[in-house]
C-alpha cells in the first residue's frame, strides 16, 4: 500500500486513546502519533475543543465520558489535523443527529479540499449521497467497484438473497467486475443521458428480483384462516418486487377460511427495515366489516398504493382480523410478508424517507440577473 500525504484514521470508538488521561492530554498524544508538532498541536486545540463540544469535561480523564463524548473528542482531532487522507469506519453511527450533521459538513469541507476519504459503512443512503466511488467487500473480497449506485444496488441484492443462491449471486458480481470501466463513473453534463453498466435492468424501470427475499418473515399462529401468496403487482398485473418511485402498485395477497368467522376485516402495513411504521390501511372501519365469511371461502385482498419512498429497501405486512366464537381475535397475521426496493436513481436530491413530490423553484433577483430555475422532481 503507497500512501501520499498525512493520513488519519477514525476505525473504533476511541481507538488510541489512553481512558486513564484527560480529554486534552489524549489530544496531544493523538496529535503527536499523527507527526504534529507541540506548535502546531497548540495551534489547533482551539478548533478541537470547540468541534468536540464537551465542555469542562475536556479535564477530566475519559474513563468518565459517555460514549458520545468520547466519539465527539475522537473525530475532532482526527479531522483537525488536517488529513490528506482520512479513513472512517462506521464510527459516525454513535452521537446525536445534529453532531452527525455537523460531521459530514466538515467531511464535505475535507472532500471539497482534496483529500480522500475512505468510508466505510453499511448505510445504502450514505454512499449514494456522499461517495464518488464505492467498493463491494465480503470476507476481505473485493467483489465489485465503480459507480455507487451499481454498487448499493448489487450489495442489497446479495443482502437478501436466499443462501442457495448466494454463491452464484457472487459469481455473477465477479463476471460483473470485469465489464466495469476503472474510473469513477461521471454525472452528465445538460440533458445527456446517464448510461450505467451492469446487468440489472436500468434505473427507473421496476422488475422482479428473485433474490429479494424477506429472511425476518414472522406468521402468528392461525385462528380459522391463512394468508397465502403475497405479492406486489403492476397495474398490468406484472410481479414486481424492484419499484419506480412515484408508480402505482398493487398489493396483493390471499386468504383461505377454514372456520367461519365474522366482523371480517384486512390490513397491510409498510415498514423501513428497523420495524418503523410508514403507513398502513385496512379494508374497511370495524362498523363497516365483512359480517360473514364462511369456512372454505378464499378471499382475494388488494390494496393500491403509491410509491411515494426514498430509495432503498422496506417490508409490507399482512394481516386480518374478526370475531370467533364471539370473541375477537387476530385471524392471521405475518410480519414482513414481502421485501421490496425502491431502485436508486441518479441526481435526485432527496431527503428523509417519504417522497412528497417537491418541486423546488429557485429564483435570484438581482440589479443584473433575473434568473429562474426549475426542477421537477
Amino acid at each position: 500500500v503507497t500512501v501520499n500525504g498525512r493520513l488519519s484514521a477514525l476505525l473504533e470508538l476511541g481507538s488510541g486513546f489512553n481512558y486513564e488521561f484527560t480529554g486534552r492530554e489524549n489530544v496531544t498524544i493523538s496529535c503527536a502519533l499523527m507527526g504534529l508538532t507541540r506548535e502546531e498541536t497548540n495551534a489547533r486545540m482551539e478548533d478541537i475543543l470547540a468541534f468536540a463540544n464537551i465542555g469542562e469535561f475536556i479535564d477530566q480523564p475519559i474513563k468518565t465520558y459517555s460514549s458520545g463524548m468520547v466519539i465527539r473528542l475522537a473525530f475532532a482531532v482526527s479531522i483537525c489535523v488536517d488529513p490528506d487522507i482520512f479513513i472512517v469506519d462506521e464510527a459516525l453511527a454513535v452521537g446525536d443527529v445534529a453532531f452527525q450533521r455537523k460531521c459530514f459538513m466538515r467531511l464535505q469541507e475535507i472532500k471539497e479540499k482534496g483529500a480522500t476519504i475512505l468510508f466505510v459503512t453499511h448505510s445504502p443512503d450514505i454512499i449514494v449521497e456522499f461517495c464518488d466511488r464505492a467498493f463491494l467487500l465480503e470476507h476481505g473480497e473485493l467483489l465489485l467497484s465503480g459507480d455507487p449506485q451499481i454498487i448499493v444496488s448489487k450489495y442489497q441484492q446479495l443482502v437478501y438473497a436466499a443462501p442457495d443462491r448466494q454463491e452464484s449471486l457472487r459469481e455473477e458480481i465477479r463476471n460483473l467486475n470485469a465489464s466495469l470501466i476503472p474510473e469513477p463513473i461521471s454525472e452528465p453534463d445538460g440533458n445527456e443521458e446517464f448510461k450505467r453498466v451492469g446487468t440489472q435492468p436500468s434505473v427507473g424501470v421496476d422488475y422482479y428480483d428473485p433474490d429479494l427475499i424477506a429472511e425476518s418473515t414472522i406468521s402468528y399462529e392461525h385462528q380459522g384462516a391463512q394468508i397465502e401468496n403475497s405479492r406486489i403487482l403492476t397495474t398490468d398485473g406484472n410481479q414486481v418486487n424492484v419499484l419506480k418511485r412515484g408508480v402505482e402498485y398493487i398489493y396483493c395477497y390471499d386468504v383461505r377460511f377454514y372456520q367461519p368467522a365474522t366482523a371480517v376485516r384486512f390490513g397491510m402495513a409498510i415498514k423501513t427495515t428497523s420495524g418503523f411504521e410508514l403507513g398502513g390501511s385496512s379494508t374497511s372501519t370495524l362498523r363497516d366489516a365483512i359480517k360473514y365469511v364462511d369456512a372454505g371461502s378464499n378471499v382475494s385482498v388488494s390494496f393500491r398504493f403509491r410509491a411515494l419512498l426514498s430509495p432503498g429497501v422496506y417490508f409490507i405486512n399482512a394481516g386480518s382480523t374478526g370475531i370467533r366464537d364471539g370473541e375477537p381475535c387476530i385471524l392471521h397475521r405475518i410480519i414482513d410478508a414481502i421485501v421490496f426496493r425502491i431502485e436508486y436513481e441518479n441526481a435526485v436530491p432527496l431527503a428523509g424517507i417519504v417522497d412528497f413530490g417537491i418541486k423546488p423553484t429557485v429564483k435570484i433577483n438581482s440589479p443584473t440577473i433575473n434568473h429562474e430555475d426549475t426542477s421537477i422532481s
